[in-house]
C-alpha cells in the first residue's frame, strides 16, 4: 500500500510512503501516522491512498507507526481542512494541528487504574496456614473476600497500610488477580452529579416552536445539506428548539455539534443537554470541548467521539473540529457573536466553518440568534438560508421595559459624570428590598480606562504599545491589556509632578466599588477576565448567582448573552456609547446586538424585567431600534448604509497586517506590496491603504495595514498567497492575511 501523507512539519507538501503489511489494515484516509522526514519522526495525516503513475516506489520510506487504529480526521474534516487552507490563506499543517488536540497528536495514553480481586478461593486450612506464615497477606485476602466487586489497588493498600510486595506475592501464587480499568476524565461531571446547575425541563412548545421543530425534523430526515436561521427574541425558547432538533438527529442515528460563543455559557448548556439527552437517548453522553479543559479531559472526550462512543459535543468554536461520526446536525447558538472568529492562525470564523462542514457532511446547520448577523440575514434574503421565527417569549412573558437615561442631563444634576445614575441606584435598592437580582454590564475591564493629569494633560501609556494603560485599583497598578506589561500607578504626574493625576473613564472595578457604596447591604460579585482567570471560577460564580447568593453581578461581555437566571429583574447597561463610537463599520450593529442581548437577561422568570440604559446619545438609531427590539427596522436601515458604501455583506473584506520593529522599513515594503497587488489584481480587488493601524504599536512592533474589498474571495486569496510567497520580504517583518475580519482595530 502506498499513501500520500500531509506531514505536520511546517510545510505544505504531500509526501508518499509505503505501508508495511502489518499496518495496512489500520490505515485509511484521515489516519494519524508517524513518518520519517530526514533524520526525525514527524506526525502526519494520510490524505490519499495510492501513488501517481510512474512513481519511483522502490525509493519510498515506510510509515513507522499508526498512532490510532481509526481515522483521526473523518472525511468531512479532511475536506474542511483543505477548504480552509484555500479560503483563509494559511498552511494545511496549521489547520490540521488546530483540528487535532495536542494530547492526541502526541499519542498520549489513557488514564488507568489498577484493581484487585480474588482469583482463587482458599480452603480453610490454607487460610489458617496463610494467617500463620504471612499475616499481612491473609489480611489482604480477607478484605478482598468481603468485597462484591474489584477494588482500587491504591485505596486498598492505603486502607490496610500495606505495600505492593504483599499484593505481588498473592498475585504470583494466583490467589488474587490484578487488572486495569480505564478512568475516563469527563468535564463538568461533578456539576451534573451534584445538580449544581439547573437543567432545562421539557415543556409544551407553542405554535411557533412547533412549526420550527417540524421543519427542522423534516430537514434532518432528508440527510441533505441545508441551513436554517432561527431568529427568536430573547427568552422565546430557542434552546428547546435546539434540543428537539438534536433529539431528531440522534434518533436518525446521527451525531451533533453544538457551538456556544463563550466558555462561560458552556456549563449551563452542558447541564441542560446532559439531563435531556439521558431521557431521549438512553443516557447518551455529551462531550464538552473548549480551551479551558485539562489535557486528559480533552483526550478522553476526543477518543469518545472518534470511536463513536459519544455522538454529541458541546463547546466553543474549536468544537467544530470534533471528530463526530455520521454528523447530522450542527447548532451555532448566538451565531452573530464575534467570539466565533479566531484571532490567531488559522483565522477562521466558527459559524462559516460550521456551514461548510455541514455541506461536506450532508448535514443540517442551524444558526440561532435574537440579533442575527447582517451576513446571515442577507443570506436569508438571497434564498441561501431558510428563516424560522419565534416572535413571542415562552408563556407569553413580556419583553423587559427599556428605560433610557440621558447622561448629559445626569451629569448636570450630579455636577460630574456619575458611574451610576440616580434612577439605576434607586432601581437596585428596590430589587434588593424585593430579594430580586441585578446584572450590571460594562464592556471594559479594570477600574478606569486611563490615568490623566489634569494639570498638563499627560496620559500614562504603555512603553511597548501605543495605547493608554488601564488603571486597576485593587492592587494600584497600571496594566496594558495588549502585552500584559504593568507598573505601579503613580501618585504624582511623571511629567509635571502635579498631584492632580486621576483616573478617566469607567471600568468593572469602579462600577463594583460604586455599587458597594450606594447599596452597602448587597452581595456583589465581579465577572471579567481578571477575576475569572482561575479555572472553574466562572462556574462557581454562576452557580452562586443562580442559588441567590449574589445580589448584584457586575461584568463584561461574558455575562451579556445566553445566560438564563429567572430571578434577574433588572439589567443596567452602564455606558451604551462605548461600542458605538469606534472606527468600525460594524459599530452600530454591535451596539444594537449588545443592547438587545443584555436586555434579554431581565424578566426571564415569572416577574417582569426592567432595563436601564445609560447613554450620551439617546436618539442614536441603534439605541432606539433596540428599545423596541425592532430587528427588521434596524437591519433595513443599516443594510442601506452598507449597500451605499459596498461594505460587507455586499462585498468581502480582507485585512493584511504588516508588523516589524522599523516603522520606515515597514512603510516602504507595505507600499511596494500594495503597488504589486494593484498592478496584478487591480481588476479584482479594491485596495485601501496602506496606512498605520489604529493601534500603531504592540509589543514593540509597529503595525501597518492594507484592506482589500472583493466579491470573489476564492479567486483572490490563492493569487495573493502566490504573490506573497514570491515577494522578497525582509527577515524582521511579519505579515498576516485575515479573511472576513470582525475586528477592524
Amino acid at each position: 500500500m502506498i499513501v500520500g501523507v500531509h506531514p505536520l512539519a511546517g510545510f505544505d507538501k504531500v509526501l508518499h510512503y509505503r505501508v508495511p503489511e502489518l499496518l495496512c489494515a489500520s490505515v485509511a484516509v484521515g489516519t494519524l501516522v508517524r513518518v520519517p522526514i530526514v533524520n526525525t519522526m514527524k506526525l502526519g495525516i494520510v490524505g490519499e491512498i495510492g501513488a501517481p503513475k510512474d512513481f519511483p516506489i522502490e525509493r519510498l520510506k515506510a510509515v513507522a507507526q499508526v498512532v490510532y487504529p481509526f481515522p483521526a480526521l473523518p472525511p468531512d474534516l479532511l475536506g474542511l481542512a483543505r477548504w480552509m487552507a484555500g479560503y483563509y490563506a494559511c498552511g494545511l499543517d496549521s489547520i490540521i494541528e488546530t483540528m487535532i488536540p495536542a494530547a492526541v497528536r502526541r499519542g498520549a495514553g489513557l488514564k488507568q487504574e489498577k484493581l484487585l480481586a480474588i482469583a482463587t478461593k482458599l480452603a480453610d486450612d490454607e487460610v489458617a496456614a496463610l494467617e500463620k506464615r504471612a499475616p499481612a497477606q491473609a489480611r489482604l485476602y480477607h478484605f478482598l473476600e468481603q468485597q462484591f466487586r474489584p477494588q482500587a489497588k491504591a485505596l486498598v493498600l492505603a486502607r490496610l497500610g500495606q505495600t505492593a510486595a504483599v499484593v505481588n506475592a498473592l498475585v504470583k501464587r494466583g490467589v488474587i488477580r490484578e487488572e486495569s480499568r480505564r478512568i475516563e476524565r469527563i468535564a463538568y461531571a461533578d456539576d451534573h452529579a451534584a445538580g449544581e446547575l439547573v437543567a432545562a425541563q421539557p415543556h409544551t412548545p407553542n405554535a411557533e416552536q412547533q412549526v420550527a421543530m417540524a421543519a427542522l425534523a423534516a430537514s434532518i430526515a432528508e440527510s441533505k445539506f441545508g441551513v436554517s436561521l432561527l431568529h427568536g427574541v430573547t427568552g422565546s425558547g430557542k434552546t428547546e428548539v435546539y434540543l428537539r432538533a438534536i433529539d431528531a438527529a440522534l434518533k436518525a442515528g446521527g451525531g451533533v455539534v453544538f457551538l456556544v460563543p463563550e466558555v462561560a455559557l458552556t456549563p449551563q448548556t452542558v447541564a441542560r443537554l446532559r439531563s435531556r439527552l439521558e431521557a431521549i437517548a438512553q443516557g447518551q453522553r455529551c462531550v464538552v470541548w473548549h480551551s479551558h479543559l485539562s489535557e486528559g479531559e480533552r483526550l478522553d472526550g476526543w477518543l469518545a467521539l472518534a470511536t463513536g462512543e459519544a455522538r454529541v459535543v458541546v463547546g466553543a468554536r474549536s468544537a467544530i473540529f470534533a471528530p463526530v461520526q455520521n454528523l447530522k446536525l450542527i447548532v451555532v447558538d448566538e451565531e452573530h457573536e464575534p467570539a466565533y472568529k479566531q484571532d490567531e492562525t488559522p483565522r477562521y470564523h466558527g459559524r462559516d466553518v460550521a456551514v461548510m462542514r455541514a455541506k461536506l457532511a450532508a448535514a443540517h446547520a442551524l444558526l440561532g440568534s435574537a440579533t442575527p448577523s447582517l451576513e446571515s440575514f442577507t443570506n436569508v434574503e438571497a434564498g441561501k438560508y431558510r428563516l424560522l421565527q419565534l416572535t413571542q417569549r415562552v408563556d407569553a412573558r413580556k419583553l423587559p421595559y427599556i428605560d433610557i437615561v440621558d447622561l448629559r442631563i445626569e451629569a448636570a444634576k450630579q455636577r460630574g459624570l456619575p458611574a451610576l445614575s440616580g434612577k439605576l441606584v434607586r432601581a437596585m435598592q428596590d430589587r434588593l428590598e424585593r430579594r430580586e437580582q441585578t446584572i450590571l454590564f460594562i464592556n471594559r475591564r479594570g477600574y478606569s480606562s486611563s490615568m490623566l493629569c489634569r494639570s498638563c494633560g499627560h496620559v500614562e501609556e504603555c512603553t511597548h504599545c501605543s495605547i493608554a494603560l488601564t488603571y486597576h485599583r485593587t492592587d494600584e497598578t497600571l496594566r496594558c491589556h495588549l502585552c500584559g506589561d504593568q507598573r505601579p500607578a503613580p501618585a504624582r504626574c511623571p511629567k509635571c509632578a502635579a498631584p492632580d493625576i486621576r483616573w478617566r473613564g469607567l471600568g468593572t472595578q469602579r462600577i463594583e466599588e460604586s455599587v458597594r457604596r450606594v447599596v452597602p447591604r448587597a452581595r456583589v460579585e465581579r465577572m471579567d477576565t481578571d477575576t475569572m482567570s482561575k479555572k472553574n471560577r466562572f462556574r462557581e460564580v454562576l452557580a452562586a448567582f443562580r442559588a441567590g447568593k449574589i445580589d448584584v453581578l457586575v461584568g463584561t461581555q461574558m455575562i451579556g448573552k445566553g445566560l438564563d437566571f429567572p430571578n434577574v429583574t433588572l439589567v443596567g447597561l452602564i455606558d451604551a456609547d462605548m461600542s458605538m463610537h469606534i472606527p468600525d463599520f460594524r459599530a452600530n450593529e454591535r451596539t444594537f446586538q449588545l443592547l438587545v442581548q443584555v436586555a434579554g437577561r431581565a424578566g426571564r422568570g415569572d416577574r417582569a424585567g426592567e432595563v436601564i440604559v445609560q447613554t450620551f446619545t439617546p436618539q442614536a438609531e441603534a439605541i432606539q431600534f433596540s428599545r423596541h427590539a425592532d430587528y427588521a427596522g434596524f437591519a433595513a436601515s443599516e443594510l442601506k448604509v452598507r449597500k451605499d458604501f459596498r461594505y460587507p455583506p455586499y462585498r468581502h473584506l480582507i485585512h493584511h497586517l504588516f508588523r516589524g520593529p522599523n516603522p520606515d522599513k515597514l512603510k516602504f515594503f507595505a507600499e511596494q506590496w500594495a503597488k504589486l497587488v494593484e498592478k496584478t489584481l487591480g481588476d479584482q480587488v479594491e485596495l485601501r491603504g496602506p496606512s498605520p493601524s489604529p493601534i500603531e504599536k504592540i509589543k514593540d512592533e509597529y503595525r501597518w495595514q492594507l484592506w482589500y474589498f472583493t466579491s470573489a474571495v476564492t479567486k483572490v486569496v490563492p493569487q495573493l498567497a502566490k504573490l506573497r510567497a514570491e515577494f522578497a520580504w525582509p527577515d524582521d517583518m511579519t505579515q498576516v492575511i485575515d479573511v472576513d475580519p470582525v475586528n477592524l482595530m
